[in-house]
């Protein structure tokens, strides 16, 4: 807008032949156009008097006086344009010095100032008082108080950048900004992880391998080398040796060198190109992957520092407590032996443990299970949900079975007899009348109050039997789904289904465009020509585990026999 008044301003005669117009009296359009045209009243006269004196058909005289009248009116027209921009000019800078004036705040500035003011002239003072005091002082004063400040200045000079660095200052407290959540950014970051921990993977893998005699020349090799610095004392110079020797080749391969040495040959994997657009269920499927594994990497540091957490606080006694003896005996002969034999002794245990005794443990599970007293102890550690499943087994007296502990189905302070005498019943009545079977036949532990599932049966075309809502249990010897439309005395709805008659079991996915895995079971057999399918199972993976593994124990027997 200003440019645009600039522009019209400059059409006219210059600024500096009209005078200061912010000077003059705040005045409207009206009262300027009559001032102006008061004092140019007198300068008019008459047409009539300006003709020629020769007669009325002069001419000459009236067209002069016409272009008189207008050039003054262009100019009192101009005039007035002038003062108009002046006025609008005076009102915008009006506006943005009350503006300027707001945003500066001269009130605190000048707050300010006075205080800095304050503070320069106390400086002056002292300032003085300290010139006056140095001028009134002894020459020997002067001259001891010259030297101390020359040697306080040395010292400030020589360790002052030292002793700044002893400075106490409060720690800053930084936040990290935290990224959004980004299908590419995960994969990124699940291969940077993989890639990561490759090093620590591949070492801990030539360790086992090494301890499994995976290679026998190279771990006879390992284990007479071991042997000998063990005896001799130098297990640690041979340990320090070694971690050079790593740096050492790590620094040729640096360098460009190829050298490649792993007990056990490496597999290079397949790298997957990194795809750019993703569509929604191949993110969802990616996240659930993700999560998947997170969950069982969680789930699995949990349960060692549980149970490093309940060895410690003698949550099993008898554990402890061997724990506590081994950790005396050690601080005994820790005081009573010398340290150089404790080394020998601790080296030669070592290599035999790692090199004799995994392997024989490893290669034979029974005498793994028998002898090995860490496994033992390890294995035997129960970790707060195994406690909280004990906990509600001792108060309510019924046997609980959690998925860490399925070999043992029978828990402690049931026998078999009183298991297999215990009624099992459903909600339509007793288990083997509802699916007319033995009363041998019960569900087992990890499915005692069923799976709930639908049964789509792909073979029937009515909508009613296609499919069915219900609850899925097995047994020693059957798969049964109980039909919630059935009632107690009628089993036509309910499915009884042999393990040893299953030809094929598999997850399933109902819907192909869904994305994940699914949440069904398919369960083949040679009555149906389509498989059955068990869907809309929340613990799919659980009943899966369970199925699988009493079917296969169930085909095991009936080989052998």
């Amino acid at each position: 807008m200003l440019k645009r008044l600039d522009k019209i301003r400059f059409r006219g005669q210059k600024r500096d032949e009209f005078p200061d117009l912010a000077e003059s009296p705040n005045a409207s359009d009206n009262e300027c156009t009559d001032d102006v045209a008061v004092k140019l009243r007198p300068m008019l006269r008459d047409p009539e008097d300006l003709r020629d004196p020769a007669g009325p058909g002069t001419p000459n005289m009236a067209t002069a006086v016409q272009d008189f009248q207008r050039s003054e009116l262009d100019r009192l027209n101009e005039v007035k344009g002038h003062l108009e921009i002046a006025l609008l000019e005076k009102h915008f800078l009006q506006e943005e010095l009350r503006k300027l004036r707001e945003e500066t705040n001269i009130e605190n500035l000048k707050q300010e100032l006075e205080k800095e003011r304050q503070k320069r002239a106390d400086l002056e003072h002292k300032l003085n008082e300290v010139l006056h005091h140095s001028l009134s002082l002894p020459t020997a004063d002067r001259q001891q108080e010259t030297l101390f400040s020359r040697l306080q200045k040395w010292l400030n000079d020589r360790f002052g950048v030292y002793i700044e660095d002893f400075r106490f200052q409060p720690e800053e407290n930084t936040v990290e900004a935290e990224e959004p959540l980004s299908a590419k950014r995960l994969t990124e970051n699940m291969r940077r992880l993989k890639r990561g921990a490759k090093p620590v993977t591949n070492f801990l893998r030539n360790l086992s391998a090494l301890s499994n005699w995976h290679s026998v020349y190279t771990s006879a090799i390992a284990f007479i080398i071991y042997m000998n610095a063990a005896w001799y004392g130098w297990a640690v110079p041979m340990f320090l040796f070694l971690a050079i020797l790593r740096l050492s080749l790590n620094y040729l391969i640096a360098r460009g060198w190829r050298i490649q040495w792993s007990i056990v040959p490496e597999v290079s994997e397949p790298v997957e190109p990194p795809k750019e657009d993703l569509t929604v269920s191949e993110k969802f499927q990616l996240v659930l992957d993700v999560a998947q594994k997170a969950q069982n990497l969680f789930g699995k540091m949990a349960d060692v520092l549980e149970k490093i957490k309940n060895l410690f606080m003698w949550v099993q006694p008898e554990i402890t407590q061997k724990l506590y003896i081994a950790l005396w005996v050690a601080f005994i002969s820790s005081c009573v032996l010398p340290y150089k034999l404790m080394g020998f002794i601790i080296g030669v245990y070592a290599g035999i443990k790692f090199f004799i005794i995994d392997f024989l443990f490893k290669s034979c599970p029974k005498l793994r299970d028998k002898y090995d007293t860490p496994y033992i102890i390890w294995t035997s550690l129960p970790t707060d949900p195994q406690l909280k499943e004990r906990t509600n087994v001792t108060t309510s007296r019924r046997p609980v079975v959690s998925r860490s502990s399925l070999a043992t189905s029978v828990p402690c302070g049931v026998t078999r007899e009183e298991e297999s005498g215990r009624p099992h019943s459903t909600k339509k009545g007793p288990f083997h009348e509802v699916f007319n079977l033995s009363e041998n036949e019960r569900p087992l532990a990890v499915c005692e109050s069923g799976w709930r599932c639908c049964l789509i049966n792909r073979d029937r075309k009515m909508p009613t039997d296609y499919i069915r809502n219900g609850v899925l249990y097995v047994t020693e010897n059957y798969l049964c789904f109980e039909s919630s439309s059935s009632r107690s005395g009628s089993s036509k709805k309910n499915k009884v289904i042999k393990l040893c008659d299953i030809t094929d079991i598999q997850k399933y996915k109902v819907l192909s465009v869904l994305p994940g895995s699914g949440m069904g079971i398919s369960i083949a057999t040679p009555a149906t020509q389509k498989p059955l399918v068990f869907g809309a199972m929340i613990h799919r993976d659980e009943a899966f585990e369970a199925i699988f593994t009493q079917y296969m124990k169930t085909m095991r027997c009936a080989g052998s026999v």
